[in-house]
């Protein structure tokens, strides 16, 4: 009589396997179970009060550094008497009783400011705000300014560090513009803005301008003017003192971002994914 076939045992929990050298259950080797890591820290373990403003898109920490002298900023209930005060994780940061914290996902804006709006939070004197016709939190600020008689591009965000960067004068991002004057522009005068060094009054002097004559009429001109720093009212200032009154003013282009032309002044959206990596692109050519 064939012997009747038996089914092989399946392996239980409870099995052990044998080491054929020593005869004895061999050890499973365990891993310690390794630490995750985020890919970036949303805060530093310890950072100076005012960077930590600038990382929440409030101001630039020149500007937090006035927020504190004034009384504005407290730190877990207590008000900050000192810029260099530092906080660290647990730290709870309030401003205008407020507290704040930064921002997980940022916001980036491309708005086409009219002229007539100052790009101030706040007035003491009462002047309209850009702040009165855009529907974004508090946090969101402009990327340097325009001043109220200037109109065009203006990029607005709540990444602080980031508009930090964009702003300063080492990442000579180009501003272009285009810009209509009393009378026309001769040609040494042409030159001279070419060249730089004028004396825009208080010891200032130029930069060098890329510029370009668009069109000249019997009482007016227009041209095309890149620089690239943002001073106070550079190019006003500048055309003044070479005997000529600026009488509108536009911003067309910030770094690699340009105004589109059908967009109405007044209006506004989100940069898209293309120009918010161009722009970060520009940001991270000036290290610090």
């Amino acid at each position: 009589m064939k012997g009747i076939m038996q089914k092989p045992k399946k392996k239980t929990a409870s099995s052990k396997a044998v080491s054929s050298r020593t005869g004895r259950p061999e050890r499973r080797a365990t891993r310690k179970p390794q630490p995750k890591f985020e890919k970036e820290a949303a805060v530093e373990s310890s950072q100076r009060i005012n960077r930590y403003l600038a990382t929440c898109g409030l101001c630039s920490r020149r500007e937090a550094d006035r927020w504190i002298a004034d009384g504005r900023v407290v730190l877990n209930g207590k008000k900050v008497e000192q810029p260099g005060v530092q906080i660290g994780r647990g730290d709870i940061v309030a401003v205008d009783g407020k507290v704040v914290t930064p921002a997980l996902d940022n916001t980036y804006i491309l708005y086409n400011k009219p002229r007539g709006l100052l790009c101030s939070r706040k007035d003491d004197r009462g002047r309209p705000l850009i702040y009165d016709h855009l529907d974004i939190p508090a946090s969101v600020q402009s990327v340097g300014r325009l001043d109220m008689d200037s109109e065009g591009l203006l990029i607005l965000t709540d990444n602080g560090p980031m508009a930090q960067k964009l702003t300063h004068p080492s990442a000579k991002l180009a501003r272009q513009y285009r810009v209509r004057i009393t009378g026309q522009l001769s040609l040494e005068s042409l030159e001279a803005l070419k060249k730089g060094g004028i004396d825009m009054g208080d010891g200032d002097l130029s930069d060098p301008w890329e510029i370009t004559v668009d069109s000249e009429a019997k009482g007016h001109s227009w041209f095309t003017v890149t620089i690239f720093r943002g001073r106070w009212r550079e190019i006003r200032r500048t055309v003044q003192a070479r005997g000529h009154e600026v009488r509108r003013l536009m911003r067309t282009r910030f770094g690699p971002i340009k105004l589109d032309p059908e967009m109405p002044l007044g209006s506004w959206r989100n940069l898209t994914s293309s120009e918010l990596k161009q722009l970060k692109a520009a940001a991270s050519k000036r290290k610090g």
